[in-house]
């Protein structure tokens, strides 16, 4: 997160819709909850082993006192290591520009932004002249998923030491207009854009799968001329499924029928399907979109209009790259949505472009000559991961999203289908999709202030929904196209930036990322700003040096369990897990879980449970402690929802009063329990972790180190933030680039013991 326009922070939720202060209370006022000083952390840097590769510098953590004399063991065999999960030294807060592990840790680059996946492709020079970006990496490594290849070339799901990595691609590193570390001078920063900029920055948004490879010293690497590798852009074509399928929402002029459409854009969480195939979620899609001055009564102010503002795409619009500007070639014109022509379905114009943006979408990444799938029913909105439930024999399939978005939901769908064994590995995987994907019920969730919640059905079942005054909904597609409107209508709980979620294999619970919001007040003065709530509680004052960031700076992390364990449940139980803050905040306001420097963290984002050790990894896109450390990656083994307890928060209002929010808090972390292992390099964020089978060899996205160098000194590499990871001997130039990391242990061990 920098300092430029976050594109992440959208902001468009004017429904009513409860945030608690309904349940509890009318407004409260503001009281600033000032944090204590924490100062930087001194650090000697040393040269760290690499995976038989790239040389990471690691800050070691403080050596523990020196440990007296044991006595000497009784005779007998030597007893093997035992394991002990978390068993690391913790890494401490870091603003190096370089990668830091714990001791006895290796990492190396494997694939980095402009690495060629084709035979015939050059290696990539980094200095603004590479074209051909259909064929190498894209840009702003995300979320990520590991594919096992048996020795046949086909799938497995018990290799260790071959696979495929599908690797989201999200965008580019911008300061105006312009991707300026893809250009040699740094593009243009005025309009109208020259076409050979955009297409290098079309396509270098979308997805990746790539061969990965273990040789016999234990050096991982990426293999260039492999017959699975694969770029999906934002200019591949992709089917669409679902209820939204050939309805009129979805006609354009590429495609009349509506059955189609060009890419998958600003691709960030994931998700891999009982069913091994590969699912990416289109995120902030809208801001690459323009819309013309009087749009809206070019349309006739026909409900479209609604939609539109509701998605943050307001007549007169500037887009975030003017990709449109290039050339009255199609498919530049695709990202003007005005209406210019005078069909009445929009088969003569790109008026409903956007519609075919912002849902999940499916791949086999196994088999590059199939079409991805854009899977409708999911609903539309700024998608980030999705989480499966634990695939029982006979039960329904259920996986949960979140819409990345100050005061946007939290969704679950719900399949019609029942599992099935034989579905694990299927013959035609996307056609498994479809059975479990295209058909069943979408649900978003209500926060009740005891502890509890439930899911509301987003249907035209729903007489809240079908009765809504907001919108009329034709029918099941303008449902899930428009599913914001929809969960406006169902009375959804407005939350602080769903991020990622992830399940709990030990329980079956769900965890979802807070990331922040900077619209908490206790005492909201416009429309966008809410009051506290019991699964959002705090409204609080971050000192960021001398300058203020108010409302929940920190973010949190929140979690939920169904009903009887049964993800078809309509209710559920809910706590928060942990509330990112500085550890010498406040522990009666902010640092309300008690965190200690060596697990200390703002703004969590990405989340990924292992399915090998049970820990649950959760890394920062934060802006609000760069002052202290770089982003980070923390590891953690928690409990269950309700281990806690109740806590209540007492605010006061401008009238002297006092008003109290009471919210769930689960167990204080530990030492043991909750621990940070590993720290960004420089404006990096720490996103996307996938593992090999065994929890020996994990990898990791670094994602826009460096983002906050100013485009005017592109020719002067030392005033770049950072010169990642060409500061760690990979790759040529200087400029920095988004990267796939793995991570092994020295002994041979499970990452994270």
């Amino acid at each position: 997160m920098s300092d430029r326009i976050d594109f992440n922070d959208e902001d468009s939720n004017r429904s009513a819709n409860p945030t608690f202060d309904t349940v509890l209370a009318n407004r409260l006022s503001r009281r600033g909850l000032l944090l204590g000083g924490v100062g930087s952390a001194v650090l000697t840097a040393c040269g760290g082993g690499s995976g038989g590769g790239t040389a990471f510098p690691i800050i070691p953590p403080a050596p523990a006192p020196a440990p007296a004399p044991a006595p000497a063991p009784a005779p007998g065999p030597a007893p093997g290591p035992v394991e002990k999960l978390l068993g690391f030294g913790a890494v401490a807060k870091s603003l190096a520009d370089a990668v830091v592990i714990p001791a006895g840790y290796s990492a190396s680059v494997v694939y980095a932004l402009g690495d060629p996946l084709s035979g015939t492709t050059p290696a990539y020079a980094n200095d603004g002249t590479d074209t051909d970006f259909e064929n190498r990496g894209g840009d702003h490594h995300d979320g990520m998923e590991w594919f096992g290849l048996g020795a046949d070339g086909k799938r497995s799901v018990s290799s260790i030491d071959r696979g495929l990595l599908a690797v989201n691609h999200e965008a580019t590193t911008d300061e105006t207009l312009s991707s300026f570390f893809l250009h040699a001078n740094g593009g243009t920063t005025t309009l109208p854009r020259p076409a050979a900029e955009v297409d290098k920055e079309v396509a270098v948004h979308g997805i990746a799968v790539l061969e990965v490879r273990k040789d016999g010293a234990g050096k991982w690497s990426y293999v260039q001329d492999s017959a699975f590798n694969r770029r999906v852009t934002a200019l591949t074509e992709i089917d669409i499924s679902g209820p939204a399928k050939g309805d009129a929402l979805l006609k354009t002029k590429f495609s009349t029928t509506g059955g189609k459409t060009r890419g998958t854009l600003n691709n960030c969480g994931t998700g891999k399907t009982p069913w091994g195939t590969f699912l990416t979620g289109e995120e902030n899609w809208v801001n690459y979109f323009t819309r013309a001055a009087g749009d809206d009564v070019a349309r006739g102010n026909d409900k479209s209009v609604t939609s539109l503002k509701r998605y943050g795409r307001l007549q007169g619009t500037a887009s975030r790259h003017g990709w449109e500007t290039a050339g009255s070639d199609d498919k530049y014109q695709r990202w003007n949505i005005s209406k210019t022509g005078a069909s009445t379905d929009g088969t003569d114009d790109y008026r409903n472009e956007m519609n075919g943006m912002g849902f999940v979408v499916e791949f086999d990444p196994y088999d590059k000559s199939k079409p991805g799938v854009k899977r409708t029913a999911l609903g539309r909105y700024a998608h980030e991961s999705i989480a499966f439930s634990k695939p029982v024999v006979g039960q329904k399939v259920a996986c949960y999203m979140g819409d990345d978005a100050r005061n946007e939901y939290f969704y679950k769908f719900v399949s019609d289908a029942v599992w099935s064994e034989a579905d694990a590995n299927p013959a035609d995987p996307l056609a498994t999709g479809a059975k479990y994907l295209d058909k069943g019920t979408l649900y978003v969730a209500r926060f009740e202030a005891d502890g509890a919640g439930s899911w509301q059905e987003l249907s035209l079942s729903n007489p809240a929904v079908a009765g809504f005054a907001g919108y009329a909904f034709a029918n099941l597609a303008d449902v899930v196209v428009n599913a914001r409107l929809a969960a406006d209508a169902a009375g959804a709980t407005k939350m602080d930036r769903p991020e990622w979620c992830a399940t709990n294999p030990a329980n079956g619970e769900v965890y979802l990322t807070l990331t922040n919001n900077s619209n908490r007040r206790i005492e909201p003065a416009t429309s966008t700003q809410l009051a506290p709530d019991p699964a959002n509680p705090r409204v609080y004052t971050d000192m960021k040096g001398a300058t203020a960031q108010s409302g929940n700076p920190n973010g949190h992390i929140l979690r939920m369990a169904d009903a009887g364990g049964n993800p078809a449940s309509t209710s559920f139980r809910w706590d928060v897990y942990a509330f990112g803050a500085e550890s010498g905040a406040n522990a009666d306001t902010v640092n309300l879980s008690k965190l200690t420097a060596d697990q200390d963290f703002s703004s969590p984002d990405g989340l990924v449970f292992s399915r090998s050790t049970g820990i649950c990894w959760i890394q920062t896109d934060d802006g609000a402690y760069t002052d202290v450390t770089n982003c980070m990656m923390l590891a953690a083994l928690p409990g269950q929802v309700g281990d806690g307890a109740k806590k209540t928060l007492t605010y006061q209002r401008a009238d002297t009063t006092q008003y109290t929010v009471d919210t769930m808090i689960g167990k204080q972390p530990t030492a043991d329990t909750l621990k940070r292992f590993l720290v960004g390099p420089s404006g990096c964020e720490l996103t996307g972790l996938c593992e090999t089978p065994d929890g020996k060899a994990i990898f990791v996205n670094i994602q826009h180190p460096g983002e906050n160098t100013k485009q005017a000194d592109l020719t002067d590499p030392s005033k770049y933030t950072s010169q990642w990871p060409s500061n760690a001997g990979y790759g040529a130039g200087k400029r920095p680039r988004s990267a796939t990391i793995v991570i092994t242990k020295n002994d041979g061990g499970r990452v994270g013991s």
